[in-house]
Protein backbone atom coordinates (compact mmCIF):
# COMPACT_ATOMS: atom_id res chain seq x y z
CA UNK A 1 0.00 0.00 0.00
CA UNK A 2 1.86 3.11 -1.09
CA UNK A 3 1.49 6.61 -0.37
CA UNK A 4 2.25 10.36 -1.88
CA UNK A 5 5.25 11.72 0.22
CA UNK A 6 5.33 15.46 1.05
CA UNK A 7 7.96 17.36 1.73
CA UNK A 8 9.41 18.37 5.38
CA UNK A 9 11.26 21.15 3.60
CA UNK A 10 8.20 23.70 4.08
CA UNK A 11 8.40 27.22 2.42
CA UNK A 12 8.99 30.32 4.12
CA UNK A 13 5.61 30.40 5.66
CA UNK A 14 6.38 27.03 7.67
CA UNK A 15 9.72 27.79 8.41
CA UNK A 16 8.31 31.38 10.33
CA UNK A 17 6.15 29.09 11.96
CA UNK A 18 8.53 27.12 13.33
CA UNK A 19 10.87 29.90 14.54
CA UNK A 20 9.49 30.21 18.02
CA UNK A 21 9.26 26.42 18.47
CA UNK A 22 13.61 25.33 17.67
CA UNK A 23 14.68 28.47 20.34
CA UNK A 24 14.62 25.40 23.39
CA UNK A 25 17.23 24.06 20.87
CA UNK A 26 20.09 26.34 22.27
CA UNK A 27 18.95 26.44 25.83
CA UNK A 28 21.46 24.42 28.27
CA UNK A 29 18.67 22.16 29.53
CA UNK A 30 20.05 19.92 31.87
CA UNK A 31 16.77 18.67 33.68
CA UNK A 32 13.17 18.19 32.26
CA UNK A 33 11.86 20.01 35.33
CA UNK A 34 8.30 18.96 36.78
CA UNK A 35 6.58 16.51 35.00
CA UNK A 36 3.10 17.83 34.39
CA UNK A 37 1.53 14.38 33.64
CA UNK A 38 -1.36 13.06 36.47
CA UNK A 39 -0.22 9.46 38.29
CA UNK A 40 -2.33 6.63 36.33
CA UNK A 41 -3.45 2.66 37.00
CA UNK A 42 -4.07 0.01 35.17
CA UNK A 43 -7.45 1.22 34.63
CA UNK A 44 -6.13 4.21 33.10
CA UNK A 45 -3.96 1.95 30.55
CA UNK A 46 -6.86 -0.30 29.72
CA UNK A 47 -8.35 3.27 28.94
CA UNK A 48 -5.97 4.43 26.35
CA UNK A 49 -7.75 2.50 23.83
CA UNK A 50 -11.12 4.45 24.46
CA UNK A 51 -9.32 7.66 24.16
CA UNK A 52 -9.67 10.35 20.82
CA UNK A 53 -6.80 12.15 21.60
CA UNK A 54 -3.72 10.09 21.88
CA UNK A 55 -0.69 11.04 20.13
CA UNK A 56 2.21 8.73 19.44
CA UNK A 57 6.33 9.46 19.28
CA UNK A 58 8.36 7.04 17.99
CA UNK A 59 12.23 7.53 19.24
CA UNK A 60 14.35 4.69 17.66
CA UNK A 61 18.14 5.49 18.90
CA UNK A 62 20.51 3.85 16.67
CA UNK A 63 23.00 1.70 17.97
CA UNK A 64 21.95 1.64 21.70
CA UNK A 65 22.73 -1.63 23.63
CA UNK A 66 20.91 -2.07 26.73
CA UNK A 67 23.99 -2.78 28.83
CA UNK A 68 25.16 0.49 28.64
CA UNK A 69 22.25 2.33 30.24
CA UNK A 70 21.82 3.08 33.88
CA UNK A 71 18.46 1.78 33.79
CA UNK A 72 19.66 -1.79 32.52
CA UNK A 73 22.68 -2.06 35.41
CA UNK A 74 24.94 0.04 33.86
CA UNK A 75 27.44 1.54 36.62
CA UNK A 76 28.21 4.69 34.49
CA UNK A 77 25.67 7.66 34.76
CA UNK A 78 25.13 7.54 30.85
CA UNK A 79 21.34 7.75 30.85
CA UNK A 80 19.75 9.82 32.95
CA UNK A 81 17.16 11.12 30.86
CA UNK A 82 16.42 7.35 29.55
CA UNK A 83 16.10 6.45 32.77
CA UNK A 84 13.66 8.98 34.12
CA UNK A 85 11.42 8.30 31.22
CA UNK A 86 11.92 4.10 32.68
CA UNK A 87 11.31 5.22 36.69
CA UNK A 88 8.05 6.55 35.62
CA UNK A 89 6.64 4.22 32.80
CA UNK A 90 7.30 0.57 31.99
CA UNK A 91 10.70 -0.86 31.56
CA UNK A 92 11.29 -4.57 29.85
CA UNK A 93 13.99 -5.51 30.96
CA UNK A 94 15.43 -8.61 28.59
CA UNK A 95 14.77 -6.98 25.42
CA UNK A 96 15.59 -8.72 21.79
CA UNK A 97 16.14 -6.92 18.39
CA UNK A 98 15.84 -9.34 15.65
CA UNK A 99 19.23 -8.61 14.09
CA UNK A 100 22.36 -6.20 14.33
CA UNK A 101 21.76 -4.66 10.92
CA UNK A 102 19.90 -1.42 10.54
CA UNK A 103 17.33 -2.77 7.91
CA UNK A 104 16.72 -6.44 8.81
CA UNK A 105 16.22 -5.53 12.15
CA UNK A 106 13.94 -2.33 11.22
CA UNK A 107 12.21 -4.70 8.85
CA UNK A 108 11.15 -6.95 11.18
CA UNK A 109 10.14 -4.09 13.75
CA UNK A 110 8.05 -2.81 11.80
CA UNK A 111 6.86 -6.25 10.23
CA UNK A 112 6.35 -8.46 13.44
CA UNK A 113 8.03 -10.75 11.55
CA UNK A 114 11.58 -12.72 12.00
CA UNK A 115 13.95 -11.97 9.19
CA UNK A 116 13.27 -15.41 8.11
CA UNK A 117 9.96 -14.22 7.21
CA UNK A 118 10.27 -10.62 6.35
CA UNK A 119 13.32 -11.69 3.70
CA UNK A 120 15.06 -8.22 4.52
CA UNK A 121 18.55 -10.50 5.35
CA UNK A 122 20.32 -8.92 2.19
CA UNK A 123 21.50 -5.50 1.66
CA UNK A 124 19.50 -5.02 -1.74
CA UNK A 125 16.00 -6.14 -0.14
CA UNK A 126 13.16 -4.40 0.28
CA UNK A 127 9.58 -4.41 1.43
CA UNK A 128 6.67 -4.81 -1.24
CA UNK A 129 3.62 -2.27 -1.30
CA UNK A 130 1.75 -5.31 -0.45
CA UNK A 131 3.43 -5.35 3.17
CA UNK A 132 0.97 -3.45 5.65
CA UNK A 133 3.15 -1.37 8.15
CA UNK A 134 2.03 0.00 11.28
CA UNK A 135 2.18 3.93 9.81
CA UNK A 136 -0.57 2.63 7.32
CA UNK A 137 -2.93 1.60 10.01
CA UNK A 138 -2.57 4.35 11.89
CA UNK A 139 -2.90 6.61 9.31
CA UNK A 140 -6.50 5.36 8.11
CA UNK A 141 -7.43 5.83 11.84
CA UNK A 142 -6.66 9.23 11.47
CA UNK A 143 -3.01 9.63 12.53
CA UNK A 144 -0.79 12.23 10.71
CA UNK A 145 1.99 10.42 9.91
CA UNK A 146 5.56 11.73 9.74
CA UNK A 147 9.37 9.82 9.44
CA UNK A 148 12.38 11.70 10.08
CA UNK A 149 15.14 8.98 9.82
CA UNK A 150 19.05 9.38 9.86
CA UNK A 151 19.87 6.38 8.65
CA UNK A 152 19.93 5.49 4.97
CA UNK A 153 18.89 1.43 5.29
CA UNK A 154 14.97 2.69 6.21
CA UNK A 155 15.76 5.23 3.03
CA UNK A 156 12.12 4.78 0.67
CA UNK A 157 13.19 2.95 -1.44
CA UNK A 158 13.77 0.23 0.88
CA UNK A 159 9.80 0.29 1.79
CA UNK A 160 10.21 1.83 4.95
CA UNK A 161 7.61 5.14 4.13
CA UNK A 162 4.65 2.93 3.36
CA UNK A 163 1.94 4.62 5.42
CA UNK A 164 3.84 8.21 6.37
CA UNK A 165 2.72 11.14 4.73
CA UNK A 166 5.86 12.86 4.99
CA UNK A 167 8.95 10.64 5.15
CA UNK A 168 12.63 12.20 4.81
CA UNK A 169 15.93 12.99 6.03
CA UNK A 170 16.06 16.08 8.22
CA UNK A 171 17.21 19.19 6.95
CA UNK A 172 21.12 18.95 7.56
CA UNK A 173 22.74 22.08 9.51
CA UNK A 174 26.00 23.19 10.62
CA UNK A 175 26.85 20.95 13.38
CA UNK A 176 27.04 22.95 16.82
CA UNK A 177 31.20 24.12 17.49
CA UNK A 178 32.20 21.62 19.94
CA UNK A 179 30.94 18.72 18.26
CA UNK A 180 33.20 15.42 18.27
CA UNK A 181 32.04 12.88 15.63
CA UNK A 182 34.94 10.28 16.94
CA UNK A 183 33.75 7.01 14.81
CA UNK A 184 36.61 6.71 12.16
CA UNK A 185 34.29 5.30 9.58
CA UNK A 186 31.50 7.01 9.71
CA UNK A 187 31.93 10.57 7.42
CA UNK A 188 27.90 11.47 7.30
CA UNK A 189 26.76 14.99 7.81
CA UNK A 190 24.38 16.51 10.72
CA UNK A 191 23.10 15.79 13.38
CA UNK A 192 20.22 14.68 15.52
CA UNK A 193 19.87 18.28 16.65
CA UNK A 194 18.05 18.47 13.30
CA UNK A 195 15.61 16.15 14.62
CA UNK A 196 14.94 18.44 17.36
CA UNK A 197 14.11 21.33 14.27
CA UNK A 198 11.91 18.82 12.15
CA UNK A 199 9.87 18.22 15.08
CA UNK A 200 8.87 21.66 15.99
CA UNK A 201 8.46 22.15 12.81
CA UNK A 202 6.10 19.42 12.30
CA UNK A 203 3.99 20.16 15.91
CA UNK A 204 4.01 23.64 14.61
CA UNK A 205 1.64 22.73 11.29
CA UNK A 206 -0.01 19.65 13.04
CA UNK A 207 0.10 19.83 16.91
CA UNK A 208 -3.83 20.13 17.21
CA UNK A 209 -4.79 17.25 15.71
CA UNK A 210 -4.18 13.52 15.86
CA UNK A 211 -0.39 12.35 14.92
CA UNK A 212 2.53 9.99 14.54
CA UNK A 213 5.96 10.88 14.43
CA UNK A 214 8.97 8.69 14.04
CA UNK A 215 12.29 9.75 15.14
CA UNK A 216 15.55 8.49 14.23
CA UNK A 217 18.13 9.13 15.85
CA UNK A 218 21.79 8.49 14.61
CA UNK A 219 24.57 10.51 17.01
CA UNK A 220 25.54 7.14 19.14
CA UNK A 221 25.98 5.61 15.78
CA UNK A 222 28.40 8.40 14.99
CA UNK A 223 29.63 8.59 18.89
CA UNK A 224 28.88 12.06 18.39
CA UNK A 225 29.36 14.03 21.80
CA UNK A 226 30.37 17.10 22.93
CA UNK A 227 33.03 18.70 25.26
CA UNK A 228 30.40 19.32 28.14
CA UNK A 229 29.75 15.02 27.85
CA UNK A 230 33.07 14.26 27.24
CA UNK A 231 32.80 12.86 30.57
CA UNK A 232 34.16 8.73 30.13
CA UNK A 233 37.45 9.41 28.72
CA UNK A 234 38.67 8.75 25.16
CA UNK A 235 38.80 5.26 24.55
CA UNK A 236 36.71 3.28 21.50
CA UNK A 237 33.81 2.57 24.30
CA UNK A 238 34.37 5.70 26.22
CA UNK A 239 33.50 7.87 23.38
CA UNK A 240 30.45 5.26 22.95
CA UNK A 241 29.29 6.35 26.70
CA UNK A 242 30.24 10.45 25.72
CA UNK A 243 27.98 9.77 22.84
CA UNK A 244 24.65 8.00 24.82
CA UNK A 245 24.91 11.27 27.77
CA UNK A 246 24.88 13.58 24.46
CA UNK A 247 21.71 11.86 23.13
CA UNK A 248 20.43 12.18 26.87
CA UNK A 249 20.70 16.26 26.71
CA UNK A 250 19.01 16.17 22.92
CA UNK A 251 16.03 14.15 24.40
CA UNK A 252 15.68 16.76 28.02
CA UNK A 253 15.48 19.08 25.11
CA UNK A 254 12.43 16.77 23.42
CA UNK A 255 10.89 16.02 26.58
CA UNK A 256 11.19 19.73 27.53
CA UNK A 257 9.63 21.14 24.44
CA UNK A 258 7.16 18.40 24.74
CA UNK A 259 6.12 19.43 28.64
CA UNK A 260 6.40 22.98 27.81
CA UNK A 261 3.85 23.13 25.06
CA UNK A 262 1.24 20.60 26.38
CA UNK A 263 2.16 17.21 24.59
CA UNK A 264 2.75 15.10 27.35
CA UNK A 265 -0.49 14.65 28.61
CA UNK A 266 -1.75 13.08 25.31
CA UNK A 267 1.14 11.47 24.14
CA UNK A 268 2.64 7.34 24.13
CA UNK A 269 6.52 7.74 23.80
CA UNK A 270 8.05 4.47 22.54
CA UNK A 271 11.84 4.56 23.09
CA UNK A 272 13.87 1.93 21.56
CA UNK A 273 16.79 1.06 19.60
CA UNK A 274 17.71 -1.44 16.19
CA UNK A 275 20.81 -2.70 17.92
CA UNK A 276 23.34 -2.62 20.14
CA UNK A 277 27.57 -2.58 20.05
CA UNK A 278 30.29 -5.03 20.72
CA UNK A 279 33.63 -3.80 22.33
CA UNK A 280 35.78 -6.92 22.08
CA UNK A 281 33.44 -9.08 24.17
CA UNK A 282 34.54 -12.08 21.75
CA UNK A 283 37.19 -10.08 20.31
CA UNK A 284 34.86 -8.80 17.71
CA UNK A 285 33.72 -4.52 17.95
CA UNK A 286 30.89 -2.47 16.65
CA UNK A 287 27.74 -4.82 15.01
CA UNK A 288 26.50 -6.30 11.76
CA UNK A 289 28.50 -9.05 12.16
CA UNK A 290 26.73 -11.28 14.75
CA UNK A 291 24.02 -11.03 16.80
CA UNK A 292 25.41 -12.31 20.18
CA UNK A 293 23.99 -10.15 23.14
CA UNK A 294 25.93 -7.29 22.93
CA UNK A 295 24.89 -6.81 19.77
CA UNK A 296 20.89 -7.57 20.39
CA UNK A 297 20.03 -6.96 23.89
CA UNK A 298 18.16 -3.72 23.72
CA UNK A 299 16.08 -1.26 25.71
CA UNK A 300 12.65 -0.93 24.95
CA UNK A 301 10.46 1.50 27.33
CA UNK A 302 7.03 3.15 27.28
CA UNK A 303 6.01 6.26 28.87
CA UNK A 304 2.33 6.91 29.16
CA UNK A 305 0.13 10.00 29.21
CA UNK A 306 0.23 9.37 32.84
CA UNK A 307 3.07 8.77 35.20
CA UNK A 308 3.42 5.22 37.32
CA UNK A 309 4.33 5.39 40.57
CA UNK A 310 7.07 3.79 41.06
CA UNK A 311 7.69 2.62 37.63
CA UNK A 312 7.18 -1.20 36.30
CA UNK A 313 9.75 -3.53 34.89
CA UNK A 314 8.33 -6.83 32.51
CA UNK A 315 10.98 -8.99 33.63
CA UNK A 316 9.55 -11.55 30.84
CA UNK A 317 11.29 -12.14 28.09
CA UNK A 318 10.24 -9.84 24.90
CA UNK A 319 11.47 -8.47 21.08
CA UNK A 320 11.54 -5.96 18.65
CA UNK A 321 8.95 -7.70 16.90
CA UNK A 322 6.20 -7.37 20.02
CA UNK A 323 6.32 -3.46 19.80
CA UNK A 324 4.30 -2.46 17.34
CA UNK A 325 1.21 -5.26 18.17
CA UNK A 326 1.74 -3.75 21.81
CA UNK A 327 1.29 -0.03 20.56
CA UNK A 328 -1.75 -1.04 18.47
CA UNK A 329 -3.98 -3.00 21.20
CA UNK A 330 -2.99 -0.50 23.42
CA UNK A 331 -4.34 2.40 21.13
CA UNK A 332 -7.60 -0.38 20.56
CA UNK A 333 -6.72 -0.37 16.43
CA UNK A 334 -6.63 -3.47 14.18
CA UNK A 335 -4.12 -6.23 14.65
CA UNK A 336 -1.28 -7.04 12.22
CA UNK A 337 -2.48 -10.33 10.72
CA UNK A 338 0.03 -13.03 10.22
CA UNK A 339 2.68 -11.99 12.32
CA UNK A 340 5.13 -13.24 14.78
CA UNK A 341 5.01 -10.66 17.99
CA UNK A 342 2.34 -10.36 20.38
CA UNK A 343 1.02 -7.77 22.61
CA UNK A 344 2.82 -7.44 25.81
CA UNK A 345 -0.48 -5.76 27.18
CA UNK A 346 -1.15 -8.22 29.20
CA UNK A 347 2.30 -7.93 30.88
CA UNK A 348 1.36 -4.53 30.90
CA UNK A 349 -1.37 -4.93 33.08
CA UNK A 350 -0.22 -7.69 35.28
CA UNK A 351 2.96 -5.22 36.36
CA UNK A 352 0.74 -2.50 37.04
CA UNK A 353 -1.72 -4.96 38.97
CA UNK A 354 1.10 -6.49 41.36
CA UNK A 355 -0.25 -10.10 39.50
CA UNK A 356 2.15 -12.56 38.25
CA UNK A 357 3.55 -12.06 34.42
CA UNK A 358 2.47 -14.49 32.17
CA UNK A 359 5.31 -16.90 31.21
CA UNK A 360 6.71 -16.52 27.84
CA UNK A 361 6.20 -20.37 25.57
CA UNK A 362 8.74 -20.10 22.67
CA UNK A 363 11.92 -19.18 22.30
CA UNK A 364 13.03 -14.75 21.25
CA UNK A 365 15.17 -15.37 17.89
CA UNK A 366 18.08 -13.26 16.62
CA UNK A 367 18.86 -13.28 12.82
CA UNK A 368 21.68 -12.21 10.81
CA UNK A 369 23.10 -13.33 7.52
CA UNK A 370 26.72 -13.00 7.97
CA UNK A 371 26.92 -11.86 4.15
CA UNK A 372 24.52 -9.50 3.38
CA UNK A 373 26.64 -7.20 1.86
CA UNK A 374 27.74 -9.35 -0.47
CA UNK A 375 25.45 -10.26 -3.35
CA UNK A 376 27.96 -12.97 -4.68
CA UNK A 377 27.95 -14.96 -1.73
CA UNK A 378 25.90 -17.44 -0.06
CA UNK A 379 23.65 -17.17 2.06
CA UNK A 380 25.09 -17.59 5.78
CA UNK A 381 23.12 -17.22 8.48
CA UNK A 382 23.89 -16.74 12.35
CA UNK A 383 20.84 -17.58 14.16
CA UNK A 384 20.77 -16.84 18.05
CA UNK A 385 17.72 -18.02 20.22
CA UNK A 386 17.16 -16.98 23.61
CA UNK A 387 14.95 -19.32 26.00
CA UNK A 388 14.74 -18.59 29.60
CA UNK A 389 18.52 -18.04 30.71
CA UNK A 390 19.75 -20.16 27.94
CA UNK A 391 21.40 -18.72 24.54
CA UNK A 392 21.88 -20.65 21.62
CA UNK A 393 24.08 -19.68 18.97
CA UNK A 394 24.50 -21.25 15.55
CA UNK A 395 26.76 -20.00 12.78
CA UNK A 396 26.81 -21.10 9.43
CA UNK A 397 30.54 -21.63 8.22
CA UNK A 398 30.48 -22.32 4.28
CA UNK A 399 31.10 -25.61 3.17
CA UNK A 400 31.84 -26.77 7.05
CA UNK A 401 29.58 -27.64 9.77
CA UNK A 402 27.94 -24.61 11.54
CA UNK A 403 29.56 -23.85 14.95
CA UNK A 404 26.94 -24.13 17.96
CA UNK A 405 27.53 -22.44 21.26
CA UNK A 406 25.06 -22.57 24.26
CA UNK A 407 25.35 -19.89 26.76
CA UNK A 408 23.67 -20.24 30.75
CA UNK A 409 23.23 -16.45 31.92
CA UNK A 410 22.13 -17.96 35.43
CA UNK A 411 25.64 -18.83 35.74
CA UNK A 412 27.77 -16.49 33.40
CA UNK A 413 25.92 -13.21 33.01
CA UNK A 414 28.10 -11.85 30.12
CA UNK A 415 27.23 -15.33 28.48
CA UNK A 416 30.55 -16.02 26.98
CA UNK A 417 31.42 -19.46 28.35
CA UNK A 418 30.64 -22.18 25.89
CA UNK A 419 28.28 -24.82 27.85
CA UNK A 420 27.28 -27.13 25.19
CA UNK A 421 28.49 -30.24 26.26
CA UNK A 422 27.12 -29.77 29.98
CA UNK A 423 23.44 -29.59 28.77
CA UNK A 424 23.44 -31.93 25.21
CA UNK A 425 19.47 -32.04 25.68
CA UNK A 426 18.69 -28.39 25.74
CA UNK A 427 21.25 -27.55 22.85
CA UNK A 428 19.48 -30.08 20.33
CA UNK A 429 16.25 -29.24 21.19
CA UNK A 430 17.66 -25.36 20.41
CA UNK A 431 19.19 -26.59 17.59
CA UNK A 432 16.22 -28.39 15.89
CA UNK A 433 14.21 -25.22 16.64
CA UNK A 434 17.01 -23.17 15.01
CA UNK A 435 16.98 -25.47 11.86
CA UNK A 436 13.28 -25.70 11.65
CA UNK A 437 13.25 -21.88 11.84
CA UNK A 438 16.07 -21.26 8.78
CA UNK A 439 14.52 -24.10 6.33
CA UNK A 440 10.45 -24.08 7.18
CA UNK A 441 9.58 -20.52 8.09
CA UNK A 442 7.05 -19.69 6.39
CA UNK A 443 5.87 -16.51 3.76
CA UNK A 444 5.18 -13.46 4.92
CA UNK A 445 1.22 -12.32 5.03
CA UNK A 446 1.87 -10.69 1.50
CA UNK A 447 3.50 -13.51 0.05
CA UNK A 448 6.55 -13.64 -2.31
CA UNK A 449 9.56 -11.77 -1.29
CA UNK A 450 9.92 -8.14 -3.36
CA UNK A 451 11.84 -8.77 -6.29
CA UNK A 452 15.88 -7.49 -5.37
CA UNK A 453 16.35 -3.75 -5.50
CA UNK A 454 18.69 -2.12 -8.01
CA UNK A 455 21.07 0.03 -5.79
CA UNK A 456 23.53 2.89 -7.54
CA UNK A 457 26.51 3.69 -6.51
CA UNK A 458 25.36 6.96 -5.23
CA UNK A 459 22.95 5.56 -3.13
CA UNK A 460 26.15 2.85 -1.81
CA UNK A 461 28.25 5.61 -1.36
CA UNK A 462 25.98 7.04 1.05
CA UNK A 463 25.08 3.92 2.93
CA UNK A 464 29.30 3.47 2.95
CA UNK A 465 29.29 6.48 4.62
CA UNK A 466 27.79 5.13 7.94
CA UNK A 467 30.91 2.87 8.22
CA UNK A 468 29.38 0.16 6.24
CA UNK A 469 31.71 -2.00 4.30
CA UNK A 470 29.73 -2.64 0.94
CA UNK A 471 32.01 -3.72 -2.00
Amino acid sequence: MSTKKRSLKRPLLFILLAVAGVLFLFIDVRLVGEDPRPVGSAEDLEALAERDDLNVLFILVDTLGAHHLGSYGYERDTSPTIDALAGSGARFAKHLSQSSWTKSSMASMWTSLYPARSKITRYEDALPESAVLPAEILREAGFRTTGVYRNGWVAPNFGFAQGFEVYERPLSRNVLPGLRRENPTVRHGGSDDDLLHATAEFLEVHGHERWFLYLHFMDIHEYLYDEETAQFGTGFEDNYDNAILRTNVVLEKLLQYLNENGYRENTLIIFASDHGEAFSERGLEGHARYVYPETTEVPFILSFPFQIEPGIEISTRTENIDIWPTILDLLGLPAMEGIDGQSRVPELLAAMSGEPLPERERPAIAHLDQHWGQRQRESAPHVVLADGDMRFSYTTVPNQPPILELFDASEDPDELKNVLSKHPEVAERLRDLTRAYIDHSPDPPWGDAAAPLEIDEIQLNQLRALGYQIP
